[in-house]
């Protein structure tokens, strides 16, 4: 039977955990993530676990957090004048914002509000995290020449 290699468009199923056994995302219920091993469209470990995998399948891998969001950096940490916030923004922690950085946009959530200010976090919300994923390999897509 075929396993998925390098280059190989492919379909899983998955459910994203914390160490805790906390769920913080699933395809369960929804169509099976597509994508291309080694493209990079996904975190190097989860990419790394699907190697070797044949259709249906399963395996669950954890992922250190250096292979998955990288370490949480404090350096990523803002505090923002809220006179430099839209007026009508009401900013509520945990609230996600869109940040414009010279061409790039990223986006950022609020940590802290004060009366004068308030500190955005650019962080991944998973950084620092070691994730652990259950991944079922539904299909190995035809290579297109």
């Amino acid at each position: 039977m075929a396993q998925a290699k390098t280059g190989d468009t492919v379909k899983v199923h998955y459910t994203g955990k914390l160490v805790n056994g906390t769920v913080f995302d699933t395809s369960e219920n929804r169509e099976p993530l597509e994508f291309t091993i080694g493209a990079g469209q996904l975190i190097p470990g989860f990419e790394q676990a699907v190697i070797g995998m044949a259709p249906g399948e399963t395996h669950t891998v954890t992922i250190p957090a250096d292979e998955a969001y990288g370490q949480y950096d404090s350096n990523l940490l803002q505090e923002v004048e809220r006179t430099q916030l839209p007026e009508d923004l009401d900013p509520q922690v945990g609230q996600q914002l869109e940040a414009v950085q010279g061409d790039r946009r990223i986006i950022v959530t609020i940590s802290a509000v004060s009366d004068n200010s308030v500190t955005v976090d650019a962080n991944h919300p998973l950084a620092g995290e070691d994730l652990v994923f259950d991944i079922r390999l539904v299909e190995i897509l035809p290579q297109v020449n």
